[in-house]
């Protein structure tokens, strides 16, 4: 993984749901580019297009909290979106992230240091976020090793096949 994504933001609010990220009536899709046309459509029905090119969100609390889908960071990652900032994530969605290889980062503070369309600069190694757009910098907890492994090896199924086919 490269351990420096830099893009530009889309900011959302506090309680973004996996009902708004991925409408419950789209589960029965199983392709996640399929699945991507149809990220954040409540919100946005022109998410998919806008992130297209690559996007860094930004939210405020509790992002990713309802059901515990994991089509909804899927789609999401499918749609382009490279990281996730957030105040605050629901700890299902957090891992479920994890899991398909989608980063995730708490960051104190991001939601009223970013507006939609600044550009932003993600360190994992230096656990840093910069809105380059404005200058303010922050520190953030870095990942722990294994997720940075994970992540690197683009979710956990990947991350697994590498660990056992080294044994």
């Amino acid at each position: 993984m490269n351990m420096k994504i830099k893009a530009p933001a889309m900011k959302f609010g506090n309680n973004i749901d996996t009902d708004v990220i991925l409408p419950g009536k789209y589960l029965v899709l199983v392709d996640p580019c399929e699945l991507a046309k149809h990220a954040l459509e409540g919100l946005d029905p022109s998410f998919p297009q806008k992130a297209k090119e690559g996007v860094i969100l930004v939210g405020g609390r509790n992002f990713g909290c309802g059901s515990s889908r994991e089509q909804a960071p899927l789609a999401l990652k499918y749609a382009g979106v490279k990281c996730i900032l957030a105040e605050s994530f629901a700890r299902i969605f957090f891992r479920n992230a994890v899991n398909i290889g989608l980063p995730v980062i708490e960051c104190k503070g991001i939601f009223s240091a970013v507006n939609t369309g600044d550009q932003l600069t993600v360190d994992f190694e230096a656990g840093t976020v910069e809105n380059v757009s404005n200058g303010k910098k922050f520190q953030v907890e870095k990942l722990p090793q294994f997720i940075v492994e994970i992540l690197a090896d683009g979710g956990l199924i990947e991350n697994l096949r590498k660990r056992l086919n080294k044994k």
